[in-house]
């Protein structure tokens, strides 16, 4: 399916947001940020820019990789649609219920500058566990296309954000953004708790 014949679609736009903001939350940038901030203030001005590049592109071919993956070894195994959406939401609850129950930022142990971009900040904090599943499971109801290009905007955001780290930890302060992170993930399990919702509806149907 082409762009155009896509946003020809009368759902189109509604298409885009479901898609869009499940990544959004599950990226959770904003949550992110005080662990990334914290990473990365030991280097060099002249440093962060690369950093903050390389990080998103190696989120986005993570995450690329692992739903080209995933189809294939859905598809060989049988697996449906329906079994991901449930496995896939209770992955997320866990993961919302545990970093809303956790004190502090996301823990990662210092890395060298030259693969700090790739691990931890490319993955698993940027392109973590939430996103990779979140991703996989909407690829089987939206279409591979849809996913990417939602994916590639939310880090295209994610990018600017970390990008700015500085100024915008400046804004919010360490505190107020592990806030923000809180309120993201609050979202997140409300979102697994839908896609549980809508698997078992899908397996009732027929029924």
């Amino acid at each position: 399916m082409t762009a155009l014949s896509f946003l020809q679609q009368p759902d189109a736009l509604e298409r885009f947001v479901l898609v869009f903001l499940p990544i959004f939350v599950a990226v959770d940038i904003i949550g992110v940020l005080p662990t990334y901030y914290a990473l990365t203030a030991p280097l060099a001005a002249e440093e962060k820019p690369r950093i903050a590049r390389q990080s998103v592109v190696t989120a986005f071919s993570v995450t690329v990789a692992f739903i080209l993956l995933g189809k294939a070894t859905f598809s060989i195994l049988g697996v449906r649609v329906e079994d991901f959406m449930i496995a896939g939401g209770v992955l997320l609850l866990v993961f919302a219920i545990s970093d809303l129950l956790r004190d502090g930022t996301r823990s990662s142990a210092p890395k060298a500058a030259q693969t700090l971009a790739v691990v931890p900040l490319g993955t698993p904090i940027i392109a973590g566990p939430a996103t990779l599943t979140t991703s996989l499971m909407l690829t089987g109801t939206f279409g591979f296309g849809l996913v990417c290009v939602s994916l590639a905007l939310n880090l295209l955001l994610a990018w600017v954000v970390v990008r700015y780290a500085d100024r915008v930890i400046g804004i919010l302060g360490v505190n107020g953004a592990t806030a923000i992170g809180k309120v993201f993930y609050l979202l997140l399990a409300a979102i697994a708790v839908s896609m549980i919702r809508r698997g078992l509806a899908g397996f009732l149907t027929p029924l």
